[in-house]
């Protein structure tokens, strides 16, 4: 569904009332505002809807690139909520999960932190952006939720394997492996780089998706005409599953 982002207000689904442990992951790689990163202001909207109808732990993860930790990003981008917990990537347990798809496209198998696994409901909240052509939505922001240890290669924080055995291929895997409950794409602004992730153009845009988090992609790329290859090869994979 799209909303306008003047006066969102975020329901949360019937679902949250029975959760014990909702787990957000933003987009908080960097200590920069809103739209590189998601704003404090929808995570707080969010938070407010969930606690409108359930006393469940809320918990906050994300990581940065590299050997630093993010919780002086968080700091920085006032992400400061009562009875949150913020956590690190690179702080967790992390534990190896079977892609369900009997043919996975790229990985087999995904290093993920063990409180995803332990989490009742989980929500991907992204900024629109688009990088180098490409967009970058809900599902695109799941990446920086898989160790960097594992999958670097040579460099030191980058997830380079990942990307050399194809990322659209890894992101439908990831997608399938990962079921995260809801997808929320903060478009109020639009991101748009091609070189330097952290600078950009930046365009109004008035809006905020909520659904599914293949079917808020789907939305979005939709109506703003991304280039996101990722959502053709999970509608592939999902027809494959179906017969």
């Amino acid at each position: 569904m799209i909303f306008e982002a003047s006066g969102f207000v975020f329901k949360a689904p019937s679902v949250v009332s029975r959760a014990r442990r909702v787990l957000i992951k933003p987009s908080a790689g960097y200590p920069l505002p809103y739209p590189v990163t998601t704003s404090r202001d929808i995570l707080a909207a969010i938070i407010r809807g969930i606690r409108q109808v359930s006393d469940a732990d809320i918990l906050i993860l994300d990581t940065v690139a590299g050997e630093g930790a993010i919780y002086p990003v968080y700091q920085t981008l006032g992400y400061d909520f009562p009875r949150v917990l913020l956590l690190d990537v690179k702080d967790c347990i992390w534990v190896e999960v079977d892609n369900p798809l009997s043919k996975p496209l790229a990985m087999p198998t995904f290093w993920v932190p063990n409180v995803i696994l332990s989490s009742d409901y989980l929500i991907s909240v992204a900024p629109l952006k688009v990088l180098k052509g490409r967009g970058s939505l809900s599902i695109m922001n799941l990446l920086s939720l898989l160790p960097s240890s594992k999958y670097s290669g040579e460099l030191l924080g980058g997830l380079e394997v990942l990307y050399s055995m194809g990322i659209d291929r890894v992101l439908a895997d990831l997608y399938f492996t990962l079921p995260f409950d809801l997808g929320i794409i903060e478009a109020r602004q639009k991101f748009v780089s091609w070189d330097d992730p952290l600078n950009g153009e930046v365009e109004e845009y008035g809006k905020v998706f909520v659904g599914e988090p293949y079917e808020v992609d789907c939305e979005a790329s939709e109506v703003l005409g991304l280039n996101t290859e990722y959502l053709d090869l999970i509608k592939e994979a999902k027809m494959a599953l179906e017969t």
